[in-house]
This record gives structure tokens, C-alpha cells and sequence, in this order.
């Protein structure tokens, strides 16, 4: 019995020596995280994050390969509590929608008649799929098959349809689409991209400052889809309405219909549909991602701090503008006549940006009421200079400083602003741009008998806007070419300046002293 005792002791002893020494040899270290961050996420085990369940999906967060915010069921709380076992800021935890960039569906025609197996990765080897357009969309629905929460569905124009409220952002759809049409981003990534080589843009887009993706907004104004077209236009331009009455519209110089017979008229479009929104009674709302923590300061509430404020604002940042004049708008409101941009259109614009919660401070002016050390003790974390360029350019001829000469600039300023100015019957304005028709047409609206208009050029190479200068000729102003002054004399008696005008053809020469002397 004893001999039999100490040989099972025997061999449990060195059946635990070779396990110790097995576990050293082939010892597994787990991170002490990995369970921890599991812990934190909505352990719904979906797959949504792209990974075979939640613990992979932790194992990647701690070894760096994702972030903390990858679980798309936990939302931002199970974010910030996976960043906090990780030590790491959250960062802007938004919510990855899925985007179809495709507009042809339907509409590109077939290269043959495809007769083989139903997906678009099959098809999509034979030359690129039998659609002619080479970025659409094959049409056979892989995206819709991948997607396990009902978010995609084809669409009757024969390009997928996402459905946001649906979307978790997985990912899914954009790795089985072969076209690359499917991008999965957040509102930040959205915004924030601006300008990119690859892209391939339809010519009035690159040509547009802004960028903005107008065949998709004239598609969907096409098809009575208002709402969704105010929003494509205000993924890049906040101010659709002013840009609406104002904008040069160089997009429709390149427009490819003007090939044919004649652009299409898109700033009208635009206008078309901001105008829409504004009468309906409702504003579309605007989305913001979640509050980032971040202050910054934008100096100035001129058209281009504004758009700084919707921007920032937008990807998360707390916005507050610094304004100078009493009302934000800057050149908008202070620079172009009323007839062009209507002051009440202007503040319903406005109106719009800053109830994203975004504040103005309105009668201060920087580095006088406040400086960039005050804004940086107050906790701005960044600060945005937009002060514009509200100095005019001078003739730098004598004379030009006399009562009843006045800057074009600061003569819009003071009349946007109210004020009185002391006119004659008669007035001169100097320069073919469109800030002198702008005070041209102004002026008689102000009731003047005659204006006239003295360019150093021809009409040809003005540089105003030709459908502003067809309306000045329609009105009745008196274009002076080839004619420049070269001093003002004023009358002793009034004050009131007396042009010299030279540098010009003997008949235009007659007409520009002919328009000195009504002065």
C-alpha cells in the first residue's frame, strides 16, 4: 500500500514539475485592458465594428490598431469609458454614416448585355462593369446584401440609397462595393475635406471656390428633393442665400451644356432653393458633431468668419464671434446695396449660423476693447482672424479728398448704415468693377438726375459682372470709356469738386467734360 502511495506522489510530483515548466515555456500574457475595455463595450457581440465580436474588438483597441470610440452600439459613453481605462482622450467620438457618391445609376448606359453571376465584384472584373460611366454604380447590390441592419437599399434610379437613421457606420457596404462609390465618414471627415487631387469633380465644382457638388443638388432639386438639396449646397457654403444674389458664378462658365447651346443657370438654382427653404416658415435642420471642449474666437463677422463659425461649430468646437460694427455681416450687409442682398434676407441667414450656439459680441474691436492675450487667459483655445479689407484704393490725384468726393467702399458703408449724405443732381463714379456699379445704381436709387460712369477701358474689359452692367445700361447711367480724371477743383462757393478728365478718344473727351461741367 505504501510503495504504491509514494509512486502516485512520484508521479504527481513530476506531472507538476513539467506542467510549471510548460507554463513557463509556453506561458500566454494577456493585457489586464483587454478584459477591462470589453467590460466598457455594449457586448452585443453584432460585428458591426468590423471584427468577429467584442473581445477582438478590444484586443484591437489595446494594441492600438482602432480607437476607443470603435464600438458603434455603446455610443459616446462607452467611448469615453474605454478611453478612460486606456488612459486617452475620447477625442470628437461621431457616429461613421455611409455615403453614396454615385449619381448615374440608371442613366449611363450599358457597354454589353452582362449574363453572369449576380454581384457587382463578378461583374465588376469584366471591364470595370458593363456601365460606361466609370465611377457608378454596378447596380446588382453587393452593398445591399452586406449590410446587416437594413440600412442600404438600391434605389429606383438604380444607385443604392442609405437610409441614416439605420446606418451604424460599419463599414460593411464600403468593402463590398468594387466601384468605390461607398464612403464611410463622419460629419467632421465630411466637412473637413476640401480640395482634393483625386477627386474627380465635374468641371462647374473645380471651378466653384467653394467646391460645392452642384450636379448632385440640380439631381436632387430635379426630382423635388428641396430639403436634401439645401443640405448638399451647406456641406460647403453657409450662406446660400446671400451667395444666391451675389455670387460672380464662375461654375456656370464652365458648365458642359454651354457646349450645346447655353449654361445652365445654377446660381438661380441656388437661389431657387434657398429661397424655398426661407419661405416655408421652418429652417432644415443643421447637424453638429458632438461638443469637442474646444473655444476658439473668431475675430470679425464678415462673410468669411461666419463660415469659419458654421464650420467649426459643426465638427464640435464652441464658437464665439468678435465684431466691430453693430451688426454682423461685414461687407454682406455694409458693402452691398440693399437692392442686391435685402438686409431682412440677410438676417435670416445669419440668424440660421448662430443658432447652432454659436454667441457674437457685437461693438468691440480687437486690440482696442480686447487683445489675443485676453482671449488666451479667457481659455480660447485657437483664434481666427477675418478682420477684412474695408480700405479703399485712392485715385492719388489732387483733389480727391475735397467735400462731395467719396470712396466707394466707405460710401456704401455709410449709405447701408443710414446715414445722410449731401448729394448734388449730378455724380461721377470712377472705375468699371463692381463695387463703382454698385454706387452707380445706388446713387439713383438715392434720386439723382444722372450718373455717369468713367472707365480708363472699353465696356468689354470691365471688370463688373455682365449682367450688372446690362442692368446699369437698362437704367439709364451714362458710361464715359476710355476716360480717366486726372484732378478735382473744387468751387469756392460749394466746395463741390469740378473734374479734370484726360487720357481719352476726342469724342469721349467731349462727353467726360461735358459730364464735369453738370457736376
Amino acid at each position: 500500500m505504501i510503495p504504491a502511495l509514494l509512486l502516485m506522489l512520484g508521479i504527481g510530483a513530476v506531472c507538476g514539475i513539467v506542467l510549471s515548466l510548460a507554463s513557463k515555456i509556453f506561458y500566454v500574457y494577456e493585457d489586464p485592458r483587454i478584459a477591462m475595455v470589453e467590460g466598457c463595450l455594449a457586448g452585443a457581440n453584432c460585428g458591426g465594428c468590423g471584427y468577429a465580436g467584442c473581445s477582438a474588438a478590444a484586443a484591437a483597441i489595446v494594441s492600438g490598431k482602432e480607437a476607443a470610440s470603435l464600438c458603434i452600439v455603446a455610443g459616446k459613453s462607452g467611448a469615453e469609458a474605454v478611453a478612460k481605462v486606456m488612459g486617452v482622450e475620447v477625442g470628437n467620438a461621431e457616429a461613421p454614416l455611409s455615403y453614396n457618391m454615385c449619381e448615374g445609376g440608371f442613366r449611363a448606359a450599358d457597354k454589353y448585355h452582362y449574363m453572369g453571376i449576380s454581384s457587382c465584384k463578378a461583374m465588376a472584373v469584366v471591364f470595370g462593369g458593363k456601365r460606361v460611366c466609370t465611377v457608378g454604380c454596378i447596380g446588382l447590390g453587393d452593398c445591399v446584401k452586406a449590410c446587416q441592419f437594413g440600412a442600404v437599399a438600391m434605389g429606383p434610379k438604380g444607385h443604392p440609397v442609405v437610409d441614416e437613421d439605420k446606418c451604424v457606420g460599419c463599414g460593411a457596404c464600403q468593402k463590398a462595393c468594387p466601384k468605390n462609390i461607398i464612403e464611410v465618414k463622419t460629419l467632421s471627415e465630411r466637412l473637413m475635406k476640401f480640395n482634393q487631387k483625386h477627386d474627380p469633380l465635374a468641371p462647374c465644382a473645380q471651378t466653384c471656390p467653394a467646391e460645392i457638388n452642384i450636379p448632385r443638388y440640380i439631381n436632387q432639386l430635379r426630382e423635388g428633393k428641396y430639403k436634401e438639396a439645401v443640405q448638399t449646397i451647406r456641406l460647403r457654403n453657409p450662406l446660400p442665400l446671400a451667395c444666391g444674389r451675389v455670387c460672380p458664378h464662375p461654375c456656370e462658365t464652365e458648365c458642359r451644356r454651354g457646349i450645346e447651346d447655353e449654361p445652365v443657370s445654377i446660381n438661380q438654382l441656388k437661389r431657387f432653393v434657398a429661397d424655398y427653404e426661407m419661405n416655408s416658415g421652418s429652417r432644415i435642420p443643421i447637424k453638429c458633431a458632438p461638443d469637442t471642449g474646444k473655444k476658439i474666437a473668431v475675430i470679425g463677422g464678415g462673410p468669411s468668419g461666419l463660415s469659419c463659425a458654421f464650420f467649426l461649430r459643426r465638427i464640435g468646437h464652441q464658437v464665439d464671434i468678435f465684431e466691430a460694427m453693430p451688426k454682423l455681416g461685414g461687407m454682406l450687409r455694409y458693402g452691398i446695396p440693399e437692392y442686391r442682398l435685402p438686409k431682412k434676407v440677410l438676417d435670416w441667414e445669419i440668424q440660421g449660423i448662430l443658432d447652432l450656439g454659436i454667441k457674437s459680441f457685437n461693438h468691440v474691436k480687437f486690440g482696442i476693447d480686447f487683445g489675443l492675450g485676453s482671449l488666451m487667459a479667457a481659455g480660447y483655445n485657437a483664434v481666427f482672424l477675418g478682420v477684412g479689407a474695408w480700405e479703399d484704393f485712392s485715385l492719388g490725384i489732387e483733389g480727391e479728398t475735397l467735400d462731395g468726393c467719396y470712396t466707394g467702399i466707405n460710401f456704401l458703408q455709410r449709405i447701408s448704415g443710414g446715414e445722410k449724405i449731401k448729394l448734388g443732381r449730378t455724380a461721377a463714379v470712377v472705375g468699371g468693377g463692381n463695387t463703382a456699379v454698385d454706387c452707380a445704381r445706388t446713387l439713383l436709387r438715392l434720386g439723382l438726375d444722372k450718373v455717369y460712369m468713367v472707365y480708363r477701358r472699353t465696356r468689354k474689359e470691365m471688370p463688373a459682372n455682365e449682367v450688372e452692367i446690362v442692368a446699369s445700361e437698362h437704367e439709364g447711367i451714362d458710361f464715359v470709356f476710355l476716360a480717366a480724371p486726372t484732378r478735382v477743383v473744387g468751387d469756392d462757393k460749394t466746395r463741390s469738386p469740378i473734374w479734370n478728365i484726360s487720357r481719352c478718344s476726342w469724342a469721349n473727351r467731349t462727353k467726360a467734360a461735358a459730364a464735369a461741367r453738370n457736376l
